[in-house]
């Protein structure tokens, strides 16, 4: 028997405002996004942005839905729209921020399972990564500099044949 670790680094900013400008902005727009989130059932609201290689930005937010599994989670909202209306161009990063009605989110907020292999669907596509910048309500924001990363040994279609 072996043991192996598996580990990542990733960029710690005490605030958005270390962020370079490009980081910053797309940060902003996913706060944005975050305010425009349909969460009347968990009061948990999240938003995210997605930045293009040519430079647009896709924003989603979470949906919720009184049939709980129905709902969509900011990020794959966001990333579903890219990957409908810009098919052909790669995704560079995605920033998500998440706040709650209910508690104070003081740390960096990490996709969920689903979220992590949506994302990583992509990154597989276009055979690149993506970056991740990851915020609670303020505070510290975690920089990864993929998705692989933070879904080590994760499932992809090499795996299919």
């Amino acid at each position: 028997m072996r043991k192996h670790k598996i580990a990542f680094e990733l960029e710690v900013y005490d605030s958005q405002q270390e962020l370079n400008e490009e980081d910053a902005s797309l940060m902003k727009q996913a706060l944005f996004a975050r305010n425009n989130a349909y969460a009347p059932y968990s009061n948990f609201f999240v938003g995210a942005a997605v930045l293009l290689e040519n430079g647009e930005v896709v924003c989603g937010n979470n949906q919720e839905n009184a049939s709980y599994p129905s709902g969509l989670c900011a990020e794959r909202v966001a990333i579903f729209h890219a990957g409908a209306n810009f098919p052909n161009v790669k995704i560079k990063a995605v920033a998500i921020t998440a706040a709650s009605k209910n508690i104070k989110v003081e740390s960096p907020v990490a996709p969920c399972g689903n979220c992590r292999q949506s994302l990583k669907e992509y990154e597989v596509k276009q055979e690149a990564p993506i970056s991740l910048l990851l915020m609670g309500e303020s505070g510290e924001v975690y920089k990864c500099s993929s998705v692989a990363d933070i879904l080590p040994l994760g499932f992809d279609s090499s795996y299919l044949g």
